[in-house]
């Protein structure tokens, strides 16, 4: 855990030591709050189900930018091989890594709490769905950082990491979708719909936490970041 706690310290210390982390930080607030007060003032109602709606959709952009240069930019620098000489374990760096973008993903999260506050302010919303919300959020983020990792240890192109990371993740996102089902056989159906990440997003932010969609997004993050431990282990046999 030592060597963990320190790749995971050293990873977000430099989030934060490079402006493009304050850039994309600050793009994704403006940009939820202005699709989101924008809604607002339309239908001239404060409800928070476009805002839980539209997140998922927005980081199909945000977090594969967070995730692109994770593994594309040491294996571009040259440094890749250099982690691996040092005295820790694959699974060390790659938890530490994935830590560490986690909690820059919940340092954007939490500065959109003004949003709900404004609601609150405004009216008497219900809390359950709020943090029911903010539960599938945190799950759904890092159900997609665990896929960007995995693709960003496949390439030494950044872009390619992000196109890969949006793409697959938009996927596996529509996947359990009534409109991708229709014309599916049915015996493919109730897998699908398990397997699609909106369907258990929809459910906790329902405000019911159900164990079974905890277990699905925390076997989802499990298996990409075994990937991604496979991954490097197959570049260093080589």
């Amino acid at each position: 855990m030592k060597n963990v706690w320190a790749i995971t310290k050293k990873e977000f210390m430099t989030y934060f030591n490079a402006p493009v982390a304050y850039i994309v930080i600050t793009a994704f607030l403006v940009l939820v709050n202005w699709l989101f007060f924008r809604g607002v003032f339309m239908a001239g109602q404060a409800n928070l189900r476009p805002f839980f709606g539209m997140l998922p959709w927005l980081f199909l952009l945000f977090i594969p930018a967070i995730t692109m240069r994770l593994w594309a930019e040491e294996k571009k620098l040259g440094t890749l091989e250099l982690i691996m000489t040092l005295p820790v374990k694959d699974i060390e760096v790659v938890i530490g890594k994935y830590l560490a973008s986690f909690g820059f993903l919940l340092v954007a999260i939490l500065l959109t709490l003004s949003i709900p506050f404004t609601i609150m302010y405004l009216g008497e919303p219900d809390l359950g769905p709020i943090i029911g919300g903010y539960l599938g959020v945190i799950f759904l983020g890092g159900a997609y950082l665990a896929i960007g990792f995995y693709f960003s240890s496949l390439t030494e192109d950044q872009i390619v990491a992000f196109i890969l990371s949006a793409a697959f993740s938009s996927v596996f996102l529509i996947l359990g979708q009534d409109f991708v089902l229709y014309n599916m056989p049915s015996f493919l159906v109730p897998v699908l719909r398990y397997l699609g990440l909106a369907n258990h997003f929809d459910s906790i932010g329902r405000g019911v936490i159900d164990s079974r969609d905890v277990l699905y997004y925390l076997s989802v993050i499990f298996f990409f970041l075994f990937l991604n431990i496979r991954s490097l282990e197959s570049r260093k046999w080589k």
